[in-house]
């Protein structure tokens, strides 16, 4: 088996979960749970990196931060995974488990669009048959709302165009998290610094225990990014959205089950379009994958 799918699979394992982590710290506010992340991951790689020697890329920083190009990818895709971070938080606390599991399905299909826009990869037919059920799930929950569904679609783009940046990026997986969380790490330095001098971080108001969830986020963060990251550089996108779908069928299940989330006829109509789409992909990608060696074979 392709090392990458393994660690792709634990990654999406990790996410698929995180409600139960940040459910449990649903008192602290998104944004400075998106602060904690940043810092406690930084300090984590840097001490991966001391620890297993890896400095040559010192070397390599040099330079690169006379290249404004280089270092704008890297400055861009930590802003969308910011983005990311600090919606998905948010939908969690606020109760829309299932809005944020919404955007993770769509996300595969996304990833579908981005590798023919950008990567000059070429879906097949039955592959846009996908895109297009999904997109038309999408525009149900849409109509029957009233609104696009924001949350969704901001999770889903944002994490799309993540995993294209980090798929091309120059840097290994440690490394290159290492400079993502290097270019967030000073405005949360800075945002936690105010809020405790204001006295409203977890830092002054917070318990002990507390305080420990929230350091707990750096392991987390880093080791489902330092998969996530490993497994997209070994794999090609549309397998990377496949197995994907581990993530938002966790979360799917943890909002009807654990959170009683509600899930009407109309909404769930859309949720079956869009799981019809990725059932129609998964299938035709199954049938490609063994057909082709058959062929081989023969």
């Amino acid at each position: 088996m392709n090392p990458g799918i393994v660690y792709a699979f634990l990654a999406y394992v990790v996410w698929g979960l995180f409600p139960l982590y940040f459910k449990q710290i649903g008192a602290v506010p998104a944004l400075e749970i998106i602060a904690h992340r940043t810092v406690w991951s930084l300090v984590l790689v840097l001490a991966l990196l001391a620890v297993l020697r890896r400095r040559a890329w010192m070397d390599w920083l040099r330079p690169v931060l006379r290249q404004p190009r280089v270092i704008g990818a890297f400055a861009a895709s930590a802003l969308f995974l910011a983005t990311n971070w600090l919606v998905y938080v948010w939908a969690v606390q606020h109760g829309h488990v299932l809005d944020a599991s919404l955007g993770y399905f769509i996300n595969p299909l996304v990833n579908v669009a981005l590798g023919f826009f950008f990567l000059h990869e070429r879906p097949r037919p039955v592959q846009w048959l996908a895109v297009a059920l999904a997109a038309a799930g999408v525009l149900w929950l849409a109509l029957q709302a009233g609104h696009a569904p924001w949350i969704a679609l901001v999770l889903a783009g944002s994490f799309g165009i993540y995993g294209l940046l980090r798929k091309i990026a120059p840097l290994a997986a440690l490394e290159g998290l290492t400079m993502e969380t290097l270019v967030l790490v000073p405005f949360a330095i800075v945002a936690l610094a105010v809020w405790s001098w204001q006295g409203h971080s977890a830092f002054v108001s917070g318990d002990a225990v507390q305080f420990g969830w929230l350091l707990l986020a750096g392991p987390l963060t880093a080791g489902a990014l330092l998969l996530f990251a490993a497994g997209a550089r070994r794999i090609p996108l549309a397998t990377l959205g496949l197995v994907q779908y581990v993530s938002p069928s966790l979360q799917f299940g943890l909002g009807v089950w654990l959170y009683h989330e509600p899930v009407d006829a109309s909404r769930l109509t859309g949720f079956v379009l869009i799981w019809a789409a990725l059932a129609v992909y998964s299938l035709e990608g199954l049938w490609r994958g063994t057909s082709m060696p058959a062929a081989k074979a023969t």
